[in-house]
């Protein structure tokens, strides 16, 4: 057990240079036959619209928060009681880390334990730059496409330095389901969301905080 542990917080500390040579949801996509196209890029050959978008789309207290954002779990929980059917999420983008980067996908409460544990730890171990950055690299953006180069090259046909601030909210509002909210052909979803996104990178881009992120 204490060799689990002190390797872990190895790992940990290490991933702030290093990317995950594989996650368990790349694993899966293998696997499954979705295939497995990835490209990681530091968080300097990502364009600051890029950044942008996936924190309005996705979590906008992110530079403020712990990890957690109280007031969406709450009412998430709200809403999950009313109608237990239909489950609303409350992710922050360090939590999709935490699950994406150490974990697997699937509800239960033996995986939201460890996604609470893995979200305290690299919120105290990673800066904020390294959680935005990794979060960029190894979320799944398309069908077996994980991080923002793959899904600029197969969308755009171009590098994620070069999209523009359009490209990057397309991308960004597939995020909720990216096997099913296609930016190429473009869903319905993506076409009434990214338009959304865009307002609200506008409304964003002057914040101090999201402004030392995006550089």
């Amino acid at each position: 057990m204490i060799f689990l542990l002190i390797s872990h917080l190895i790992y940990l500390i290490l991933l702030n240079w290093i990317d995950p040579p594989i996650t368990l949801t790349q694993l899966d996509s293998w696997v499954s036959g979705h295939g497995l196209k990835r490209d990681y890029v530091s968080a300097q050959k990502i364009s600051p619209g890029a950044k942008l978008a996936v924190m309005a789309s996705e979590d906008q207290l992110f530079p403020d928060h712990n990890g957690f954002d109280w007031k969406s779990i709450e009412k998430a929980m709200n809403y999950n009681k009313k109608k237990p059917g239909r489950i609303h999420g409350a992710s922050t983008i360090s939590q999709q880390v935490a699950k994406n980067v150490f974990l697997w996908q699937g509800r239960s409460w033996i995986r939201k334990s460890l996604e609470i544990y893995f979200t305290f730890m690299i919120e105290t171990l990673w800066s904020k730059k390294r959680i935005l950055e990794m979060y960029l690299n190894v979320s799944e953006m398309g069908d077996g496409v994980f991080g923002i180069e793959a899904a600029a090259r197969k969308n755009f046909g171009k590098s994620a330095a070069q999209l523009n601030r359009r490209e990057s909210a397309m991308i960004a509002s597939s995020l909720p389901n990216p096997r099913r909210f296609t930016v190429k052909p473009l869903s319905g979803f993506v076409a009434i969301r990214y338009p959304w996104v865009m307002r609200q990178m506008n409304n964003l881009e002057d914040d101090p905080d999201v402004q030392k992120l995006l550089k």
